[in-house]
């Protein structure tokens, strides 16, 4: 893991690959604990485009049948969250009276979360789950919103890889860089 140069900002190596498999192991282990022999078959939604790997490595491990369904959420501009959640790709199939577990790759204020919640519950979502691969608990301001499946608890920190990004680039890295102080 070297450091890498996104628009003139440089990040540093934070989380290795292998590692985040780890973390992805064992949220896929309570994700099939939870939903393996259910009488209906969930839906995975993945938030795009930052949850594609993440959803991706999850669905390899599951091992009760879903359904995938996506939808693309952006509440960020460059390294900040500008407050306004715009949906710019609306859900791509029904959600009425299904369960829904939502795969996102980051939950830091919890706003989108809370905005995407809302939404489903509003189009008769049986039960709607959360499932982030990273967690910035310094960052959350939805104490009533709960993340039910957290792959790892981070600090507040900008961060781009694995799919996250910095103005849609860095996604691609394997591993998970942070911002340089």
């Amino acid at each position: 893991m070297d450091k890498v140069v996104v628009f003139g900002k440089t990040f540093v190596p934070f989380i290795k690959y292998e590692d985040l498999m780890k973390d992805i192991d064992n949220v896929a282990a309570r994700l099939n604990r939870d939903y393996g022999g259910g009488e209906d078959v969930p839906i995975l939604l993945c938030v795009l485009n930052g949850a594609m790997m993440f959803t991706s490595e999850v669905m390899k491990r599951l091992s009760f049948p879903c359904e995938l369904m996506s939808i693309k959420i952006k509440s960020y501009s460059g390294e900040h969250s500008t407050g306004v959640i715009q949906e710019t790709l609306g859900l791509t199939g029904s959600v009425e009276g299904r369960r829904v577990i939502i795969l996102e790759d980051i939950v830091d204020t919890g706003r989108t979360m809370l905005y995407l919640t809302d939404l489903l519950k509003d189009k008769h979502a049986k039960d709607v789950r959360i499932c982030t691969m990273l967690f910035k608990p310094e960052a959350f301001k939805c104490p009533d919103l709960k993340i039910d499946y957290v792959g790892r608890s981070i600090e507040n920190r900008f961060i781009l890889g694995f799919g996250l990004d910095y103005d849609e680039r860095g996604r691609e890295l394997r591993d998970i860089y942070v911002l340089d102080k």
